[in-house]
């Protein structure tokens, strides 16, 4: 009886930190175009650099239940910053392009000098998990966190710019599994933490091209591609 209180009080809180962030999208037009297919051996995630793992980084292999591979990703005319500019300024003010009305960020020690290789963050969000993240890789158009024990997930995100023909693309991509039994449960089968991650990140696309002075270009483009452990094609 106490595990059903239990479960029960966490999946109430994830309701409710579900509705704080979706509740603007009610009355949003922004085109969402969703697609969602078994993935294949292309889906796999880039290795992460040894000198960044620790007993406290939490890796794919660390999870529980099917591997995603997530793409968020937007297409910006006329901007004024470039592919490196836009970066910089997520490296600079990661803050800057979250919800911050319900998620906070923390960061010890990188305050006024940019996020580098091994710095880590507090993503603190709405439910009974937290988001701590390290940088694992960084360079002019990318950086790239692990995940850190007491994550959701267990895997790694990127973000990224770059152009193509004239107009400036931002990119989320993600490679996780669900950190454990409770989280494989409210992302894969009853869908809020995945619908949280969802809105969080459509949230930091448009800051994106908020932040470049661009125009948003056929909407949002959320690509899921999931792979259980004999592995599928689409």
């Amino acid at each position: 009886m106490e595990r059903v209180r239990q479960g029960a009080a966490v999946v109430s809180r994830w309701l409710w930190g579900t509705t704080l962030v979706t509740w603007r999208y009610l009355w949003d037009t922004t085109p969402l175009h969703r697609y969602e297919c078994r993935g294949d051996e292309h889906d796999g995630a880039p290795p992460v650099p040894e000198h960044v793992v620790d007993d406290r980084a939490q890796l794919a292999a660390d999870g529980h239940g099917p591997f995603f591979h997530r793409r968020f990703q937007v297409r910006i005319a006329d901007a004024r910053l470039d592919a490196a500019q836009l970066v910089d300024r997520v490296i600079c003010d990661f803050e800057h392009f979250v919800p911050r009305e319900v998620v906070g960020i923390r960061a010890d020690g990188v305050n006024g000098r940019g996020l580098d290789v091994g710095d880590e963050l507090l993503v603190e969000m709405p439910g009974p998990w937290n988001g701590p993240v390290r940088v694992t890789h960084r360079d002019t158009t990318s950086l790239r966190f692990v995940t850190l024990r007491g994550h959701l997930e267990a895997g790694q995100v990127e973000f990224r710019a770059d152009s193509e023909d004239g107009v400036l693309v931002f990119v989320i991509e993600l490679w996780a599994r669900p950190a454990g039994r409770l989280v494989h449960l409210l992302y894969s089968h009853l869908r809020l933490a995945k619908e949280v991650q969802l809105n969080m990140w459509v949230r930091f696309c448009l800051a994106a091209v908020a932040t470049s002075g661009g125009r948003l270009l056929d909407g949002v483009h959320v690509d899921t591609r999931s792979l259980d452990p004999a592995g599928a094609g689409c």
